[in-house]
């Protein structure tokens, strides 16, 4: 297309990258068909001529006529902030200009628009525009604040405010990692933990006995799979990257031994207690995988029965328990109410013969939060949406307990959660934010080596034109609800702070593109709410990474996440420990990649075979032989560094097997690493061999759903977890099975 096409034009104003290179250092151009389709789900109509020529009219106009934008990002290192300002070009009048800080302090003054540096011009509609800097005479305190304009005649109305943001230059430090400090954490999946207590999948009590754990084993970190909500109406959809919203947590976490209304339900209790409702516990923890469904269907007529209970007791009577609800809901606000309505419209259209599943398949006039029926289902069904208040109110508690147990054990770092890099579109956030979600599209990954015809993983992307005309309101929210109960928070996929791929509705993965988004204003938000909830960052940065967001998280103090099995030298032979970078946190594998007794067994490989995931016997022959070379050379690097002398008996051509004697060397290996941080998945402590999750795979694989091997009460007593503690405890500095209670 030449450079004057319209849709070129309109792709390029939002971002959207017209060409690539991939993998194999291919450029490839992305077809108009794919830039419609993309600017159609931004909601930009470029069917016909006409339509291209209305919409560039109409981002211009957005762009210049409106004298303040929508949010400015300015950074505290920086000199004094420069704000933009759009007037035409004969704008002579004085303005009034008014900062308000965040916390109420007010500055004021007058600018005089001519003495202003014009920064560049813009014809609109036979008008000439000028955008002019009025440079602030001071910086404020990092926050958010609001600068408004007016014009100098009192008599006239505002003319225009925005928000403005001032970022600190870093995101937060964590003590325990400065002045050379290293630590260590243990990873899981919380739905995986077996004990001999809870009701078929790990929860919130199971938590707090691993912080336990894991604070007698010497480590500083509990890390965690996303813990965001997904579909209680449907707990089949078990993936916890693709949530209903990243904004509220998983409901079947719950402990429901530890909330209050059970203490005074005494036929409840007895409910519970009966043979057969205790078989069905017992047989929902004696199974090998988490049994979603069944898990649901004792947990939420439980929790139905408890909310009863609540209502009877505590609200009628308006007592400290129900004042501290209210306030529960008043600090949710309007995004909380939002989701649990979404909850309680998704559970009424579930109910219905056949089922509605996902807010696309309900009635249209449901499908905006804003309408009338909306509103009067709201009104009819006002205890239906209280119900969901009260499962998060009951959710934000446990968390808050575990929360505190990991401060009074000891652990520096406290837990690590996982922020998703997006949501389900049939989802609540996607539902209650649609003016910032691109629903026609899906966010995914353009072909690789080990996905020959790219990924779409079904999240829609942020419309990045409609994620700064909000204020960058759902991102702050997003970051501010997951970092309240984070002393650590990996951000998944953090490329997707500069750009993300996106695949069109009904394309293949092949057929998307690259779409650009402002990297330094979301890198400043993250930096102020890192440093105001106390909250250090993890980038996931695997994978090919543009310069731009290296360049971006370095600075900024943002660890980079380093994985063993990728990290080697240009010959293949694996990194030693000293060229990992101290920025870092490092770790030998991922919930996505081969466990390490896996890997080192080929049972990925041979899973991927039984599957028939590789493309070509050539293929998988060739990943065959390149898992017999990684392994010959990880034993090379381990007796480089003088870990594992003797390794002859070790066999890492044909059938290969995993020892603890090895497993222990190779968890020294990465301890000894000078990477702030190191995590040691629970996975691999335990030995097993199954992968948590196979990408690419949906039902073909149990992803999400296998338990650990060993139940939690054994964990204190088995062999391999206590070597490898005790081998990274030596490498870091810090002294094994005691007790910081």
């Amino acid at each position: 297309m030449p450079d004057n096409d319209p849709v070129l034009q309109l792709a390029s104003r939002c971002g959207i990258q017209p060409h690539f290179y991939d993998v194999w250092d291919k450029r490839r151009e992305v077809s108009a068909t794919t830039l419609q389709a993309l600017l159609a789900s931004m909601g930009i109509a470029v069917k016909e001529c006409h339509h291209r020529d209305a919409a560039i009219a109409e981002l211009e106009a957005r762009a210049w006529r409106r004298p303040l934008s929508a949010v400015q990002v300015v950074h505290a290192h920086e000199m004094s902030p420069r704000i933009a300002l759009n007037l035409p070009a004969t704008y002579t009048t004085a303005l009034n200009w008014r900062l308000t800080e965040e916390h109420g302090r007010i500055h004021e003054g007058t600018i005089d628009p001519r003495t202003l540096e014009a920064l560049s011009r813009h014809t609109l509609n036979g008008i000439e525009y000028q955008r002019r800097a009025f440079p602030l005479p001071f910086m404020p305190e990092p926050g958010y604040h609001l600068f408004a304009l007016a014009p100098a005649d009192a008599d006239q109305d505002q003319l225009a405010n925005m928000t403005l943001i001032v970022a600190p230059s870093r995101c937060h430090a964590a003590p325990a990692l400065q002045n050379g400090g290293r630590a260590w954490g243990i990873s899981t999946q919380l739905y995986a933990i077996r004990s001999q207590r809870n009701w078929g999948i790990g929860d919130f009590t199971d938590l707090t006995a691993l912080i336990d754990h894991a604070a007698r084993l010497g480590a500083d970190a509990l890390g965690l799979n996303p813990l965001h909500v997904l579909f209680p109406h449907n707990p089949a959809h078990r993936s916890p990257y693709s949530p209903s919203s990243r904004l509220f947590f998983n409901s079947l976490y719950l402990d429901i031994d530890k909330i209050i209304e059970l203490d005074g339900n005494d036929s409840l209790r007895q409910s519970v207690s009966e043979a057969d409702f205790q078989q069905r516990l017992l047989a929902l923890r004696e199974r090998e995988r988490v049994d979603y469904p069944g898990v649901a269907a004792v947990k939420f007529p439980t929790l139905e029965a408890l909310f009863a209970n609540f209502q009877k007791e505590a609200l009628v009577t308006d007592s400290e328990r129900a004042a501290a609800f209210r306030e529960f809901k008043q600090q949710g606000g309007e995004p909380l109410y939002y989701h649990a309505l979404f909850e309680a419209l998704q559970a009424h259209f579930s109910a219905q013969q056949p089922p509605l599943l996902g807010w696309s398949a309900w009635p249209p006039e449901y499908r905006d939060p804003a309408s009338p029926a909306v509103e009067a289902f709201a009104s009819a069904h006002a205890d239906r949406i209280e119900f969901y208040l009260y499962l998060q109110w009951q959710v934000a508690s446990q968390l808050a307990a575990a929360v505190e147990r990991a401060r009074e054990a000891g652990l520096r770092l406290g837990l690590y959660l996982d922020l998703a890099v997006g949501v389900d579109q049939e989802g609540a956030e996607a539902w209650a934010h649609q003016r910032v979600y691109a629903t026609g599209a899906s966010v995914g990954a353009p072909p690789d080596l080990y996905n020959l015809k790219g990924q779409n993983w079904g999240l829609p992307p942020l419309i990045p034109i409609a994620l700064t005309d909000t204020g960058y309101a759902l991102f702050i929210a997003t970051l501010r609800n997951n970092m309240r109960y984070a002393h650590a928070l990996r951000i998944d996929h953090v490329m997707g702070l500069m750009r993300l791929y996106w695949v069109p509705a009904g394309a293949t993965a092949a057929d998307g593109a690259f779409v650009h988004y402002p990297l330094n204003d979301l890198l400043g938000i993250l930096a102020l709410e890192s440093q105001r909830n106390q909250c250090f960052i993890i980038g996931e940065d695997l994978g090919t990474v543009p310069d731009e967001v290296r360049e971006g998280l370095t600075p900024r103090g943002v660890l980079s996440y380093r994985v063993m099995y990728f990290e080697k030298q240009d010959d293949g032979r694996f990194k030693p420990p000293v060229e990992y970078p101290a920025q870092a946190l490092a770790a030998i594998s991922t919930h996505d990649l081969p466990t390490l007794a896996g890997f080192w067994e080929d049972v990925d490989l041979q899973v991927r075979a039984e599957l028939d995931l590789f493309p070509t016997d050539e293929l998988r022959q060739q990943q065959e032989q390149e898992r017999a070379e990684d392994r010959a050379q990880l034993l090379s690097a381990l007796r480089q560094e003088k870990i594992l002398k003797n390794t002859t008996t070790l066999n890492s051509g044909q059938s290969p097997r995993m020892t603890d004697e090895l497993a222990t060397a190779i968890h020294r290996f990465v301890a000894r690493t000078p990477s702030q941080l190191m995590l040691v998945q629970i996975e691999d402590a335990l030995g097993q061999r199954e992968a948590v999750n196979l990408p690419a795979t949906t039902d073909e694989h149990p992803n999400w759903q296998r338990k650990l091997s060993v139940p939690l009460e054994d964990f204190d007593e088995h062999p391999l977890l206590r070597n490898i503690a005790a081998a990274v405890n030596a490498e870091r500095g810090r002294p094994s099975e005691k007790s910081r209670s």
